[in-house]
């Protein structure tokens, strides 16, 4: 596994984990909310949040069980004042987490997710700069916006339903924005083997991410 050291000056800090079943890492409180949980969701969640109590402690220098994260089930994990800000974003097989000084949001999609992608297109991106040309939209294309599109909700910690419809994609420039609130964000991909992921973040000038922690060898 690549140390965080190695990659002091990588901003934002973006770590890579498959999801393997271990929960090794957990608070009294954490294991007490999970029991409230289905099996399923009490899985994913303290495995989720061991991942992000691992890659904080590198940046922290702190013990895993130390860091101060508020992170309830179905909500966004976050940190205390001045400590920056995380998003965290899981699908089947893996899990991705970014800390970044100001406010960010991630997620991660399989790159052979199974779906129909112009219906998906037509439902849900019909209001985009790509509106006008489904007919040579790809199944990779969507994708990509997806998963723009979810980390900009992750961002402004919204709720899919409510603002998937609302969110405007434009490839050229990366930019994504929200009518009903107004809000303007820039994002950035990442192609990472049989996944992509996408950061969402209000800085003008794109980001060149680098996942700087992969628990797996490629």
């Amino acid at each position: 596994m690549k140390l965080l050291n190695e990659y002091e000056y990588k901003i934002p800090k973006i770590w890579f984990y498959e999801i393997k079943g271990v929960q090794d890492v957990a608070t009294i409180e954490e294991i007490k909310t999970a029991k409230n949980l289905t099996n399923s969701r009490s899985k994913i969640f303290l495995e989720t949040r061991a991942y992000l109590r691992q890659s904080l402690s590198t940046l922290f220098d702190l013990d895993p069980l130390e860091i101060p994260i508020n992170a309830n089930p179905g909500e966004p994990p976050s940190l205390p004042s001045g400590m920056g800000n995380i998003s965290l974003s899981h699908c089947k097989d893996a899990i991705t987490i970014v800390w970044y000084k100001g406010k960010i949001g991630i997620d991660i999609e399989r790159t052979d997710r199974d779906f129909n992608h112009l219906k998906f297109a037509e439902k849900y991106f019909f209001h985009t700069n790509k509106s006008n040309h489904n007919n040579y939209l790809t199944k990779n294309m969507i994708l990509n916006q997806w998963c723009a599109v979810e980390a900009a909700i992750k961002w402004d910690h919204g709720k899919l339903s409510k603002d998937i419809n609302h969110w405007q994609f434009f490839e050229k420039p990366k930019e994504l924005i929200h009518k009903k609130k107004n809000i303007h964000l820039n994002y950035s991909q990442i192609n990472f083997h049989n996944w992509t992921i996408a950061l969402a973040y209000e800085e003008k000038t794109s980001f060149n991410p680098e996942i700087i922690c992969c628990s797996k060898n490629f």
